[in-house]
């Protein structure tokens, strides 16, 4: 069985016959040299499936769907809320908080947020890359920019990164089965404005993850295995 994987955005189902986008035919058949009758994975919500070669015509690979390999992804919903930053940061940023299990990305404007657009196509491109790769089934959404105060609507258990508590731990007992979200501030922190409309929250709990001013990037790297560590 060979360990390429790609995210088919389409139904799959035993016995379907389809071909693959230019992109990934390219892929699997110039890049990977995989030939006609090899097989390799496909996968998306309804779970992941080995596919085999049928014929490769025109730089355009033909495929026909052999069986079920893993089922559906009970996943556990953890949802990241940040604010958006440079390109190259961002990129590996995404990336690993797809490895690290984030069903939801939501990139929130903040008073003193830098980066205010970003590129939806070119991470959603990051996204599913990462989810081949790390060998999950579920990719995750992205939402368009948003404003603090809308974002607050959400029905959800808000874990605060708040470099002001005191708490370093999260409290399990607080948990309901609602979505876990973590909050990210922008590079020059949340205003005082903020932090009080993100305390006021139900359901809110801030927490201290590090003692130093950490950058975007590790900020989310160590948030959610902190939160991954005490969830599971």
């Amino acid at each position: 069985m060979s360990n390429i994987r790609l995210f088919f955005a389409k139904s799959l189902s035993l016995n379907l016959t389809d071909n693959l986008d230019k992109s990934q035919s390219h892929y699997i058949s110039k890049v990977m040299r995989v030939k006609e009758n090899e097989v390799f994975s496909l996968f998306n919500s309804s779970g992941e499936w080995e596919a085999k070669i049928l014929n490769i015509s025109k730089n355009i690979v033909e495929f026909s769907i052999t069986k079920r390999l893993r089922h559906k992804e009970n996943t556990k919903e953890l949802w990241l809320a940040f604010s958006p930053i440079k390109s190259n940061y961002f990129n590996f940023m995404i990336q690993k908080a797809t490895e690290l299990g984030v069903t939801k990305f939501l990139p929130i404007i903040f008073d003193r947020t830098i980066v205010r657009k970003i590129n939806n196509e070119r991470l959603k491109k990051v996204i599913i890359e990462a989810a081949e790769q790390s060998n999950r089934i579920t990719v995750p959404i992205i939402e368009a920019p948003q404003k603090l105060k809308n974002f607050l609507k959400n029905d959800m258990d808000l874990l605060f990164t708040d470099l002001n508590t005191a708490n370093t731990k999260i409290n399990l007992k607080k948990l309901t089965t609602k979505p876990k979200c973590v909050i990210i501030g922008p590079e020059g922190d949340f205003s005082e404005e903020e932090r009080g409309e993100i305390l006021k929250f139900n359901g809110v709990q801030p927490i201290k993850i590090n003692e130093n001013i950490l950058r975007s990037e590790t900020a989310v790297i160590s948030a959610i295995s902190i939160i991954n560590y005490a969830i599971n």
